[in-house]
């Protein structure tokens, strides 16, 4: 009766593609992206789909099917194709990257929270002792990592509560941006807000920063493969799909297409309601606000397009803002309250227990509860040196996102080099393999990781060629920092084998 049960259960074509979508698909990469690049962002997003999102998938999907027994994921998959040393150090990596997403969520949490309450982002005018708005926002950040640290450690069922209310929250401003989009366009009688100008459009940037300067045009890459990211959980997906040989490959296939329209479309329709000179550049609005910004002008063109007084389209935008506000806020609350302990859970258990110092890999309960309070404290200082080293309150944001998009994308690299050894290596079994040769697997490997590797490399020098070197430093500082500490940890381990 079991094996009946599981097998009615395995995913089919449709479920397949929309477990992807879910798991890959972010609203807030919209916004962001219009913000910087505005219609020009649609090409770049459907290149990284074409050199990193699609053989990318099909390489997780080969290592899941290979490893779906071994529990230590992406660590296992790589020291069993490449070797410990390596498996760590990008394991390492792949776990300090949520460490840097932490930096960049808890001081950015409060903007949700302000949207929610006030209808509009008033962070910039928020002030703890005097303090300016970026040095508020990281001392707030740092109690924010405290509390979730510490209910983290009492237990969680009702943070996935919280969890999967945001997520359906969240699912649901996709449908507002779409419904919304399609009532301006038609109340404005099909007249596009940021008009369209032939195909200059869509290879050049209204963002004067972009225009002419090839290098900042490719940095961009890298928030369209950080849009991309979460792909790696397809690798368990192998194994529960219905007549996987045909049915995975075509569903990645399709989920890539599906996504890489999402994302496009989505972008197209914030330009039927939002210019992007009057409403995107303007003073106040920035990467942790911008998806705030153009929700709140989605309402405001709402009104404004069926003829409504100023005043009640400026409430309607204040009250999708809080919407929006809300709804982040709660998404960004589960997702917190799980990645302070889960990642840190999964590179524990699966690595060697000797690797970890002291009592950092002794888990009670469950948790890691000595490994998180280390992580808060590693957390809590990145904040404040980040917070109290910035400038303006774009500029605090921009040292934030660019951190998290260069340490969040490294670590598909690393993946990535150890696919080739993996495939060369016949005494691990492959019960699915989409790249049939060798050769093929080698090419798209070289594919994946020129496209991961120069779009980081022009996202770290670009801020620096304008004379930004503080951003610069710090996209490069926490992923040098991590590499360091796991090339450390793992010499000690090695003395501790030897002795």
């Amino acid at each position: 009766m079991k094996m009946d049960s599981n097998s009615t259960k395995k995913l089919t074509l449709v479920s397949l593609v929309l477990m992807i979508f879910t798991s890959v698909y972010g609203f807030n990469n919209i916004p962001r992206s219009f913000y910087k690049m505005g219609y020009a962002a649609i090409p770049w997003y459907i290149l990284s789909g074409i050199t990193f999102f699609i053989p990318f998938a099909f390489m997780m999907a080969e290592f899941g099917a290979a490893f779906k027994n071994e529990k230590g994921g992406i660590y296992s998959w790589m020291e069993k194709s490449v070797g410990s040393k390596f498996a760590f150090i990008g394991t390492f990596m792949w776990y300090a990257s949520y460490i840097i997403w932490m930096v960049n969520v808890a001081s950015g949490v409060w903007v949700p929270i302000s949207n929610a309450i006030f209808g509009t982002d008033t962070t910039k005018n928020w002030s703890l002792f005097g303090l300016s708005g970026p040095k508020t926002l990281g001392i707030l950040g740092i109690l924010w990592i405290i509390f979730v640290t510490f209910v983290s450690t009492k237990g969680l069922d009702k943070i996935k509560r919280i969890t999967s209310l945001g997520g359906s929250a969240v699912a649901a401003l996709n449908i507002v941006l779409l419904v919304g989009a399609l009532a301006v366009l038609i109340g404005n009688q099909g007249r596009l807000a940021e008009p369209i100008v032939g195909l200059s459009s869509f290879t050049t940037s209204p963002n004067p920063k972009f225009v002419g300067d090839t290098i900042v045009s490719l940095a961009f890459i890298v928030y369209a493969i950080f849009a991309y990211g979460g792909i790696e959980v397809v690798g368990g997906l192998v194994d529960q799909t219905e007549n996987a040989e045909k049915t995975f490959p075509k569903g990645v296939a399709i989920s890539a297409v599906i996504i890489s329209i999402g994302y496009s479309l989505g972008i197209f329709m914030v330009g039927i309601f939002t210019n992007w000179a009057s409403v995107m550049n303007t003073q106040g609005v920035h990467l942790g606000n911008a998806g705030y910004v153009v929700m709140a002008n989605l309402g405001y063109a709402l009104g404004t397009a069926f003829g409504t007084s100023e005043a009640i389209a400026v409430t309607m935008g204040a009250w999708v803002a809080r919407f929006v506000g809300l709804s982040m806020f709660l998404a960004l609350s589960g997702a917190f309250f799980t990645l302070t302990y889960s990642p840190l859970k999964q590179i524990i258990e699966g690595t060697p227990a000797k690797l970890w110092p002291g009592k950092m890999g002794e888990l009670r309960a469950g948790m890691p509860l000595n490994a998180m309070w280390i992580q808060a404290t590693i957390v809590c200082i990145m904040i404040f040196l980040v917070a109290f080293g910035g400038d303006s309150m774009s500029k605090f944001f921009d040292i934030l996102v660019a951190m998290t998009n260069v340490a969040m994308t490294l670590p598909y690299m690393f993946i990535a080099l150890a696919f080739p050894p993996f495939k060369k290596n016949k005494a691990i079994k492959k019960p699915f393999e989409v790249y049939k040769s060798y050769s093929s697997a080698f090419i798209w490997t070289a594919v994946v990781v020129l496209t991961v590797g120069f779009a980081n490399i022009f996202s770290i020098i670009e801020p620096a060629i304008d004379g930004d070197i503080k951003t610069t430093i710090w996209s490069v500082a926490g992923p040098i920092f991590f590499t360091v500490v796991a090339w450390v940890m793992y010499i000690n381990y090695e003395r501790k084998i030897e002795s």
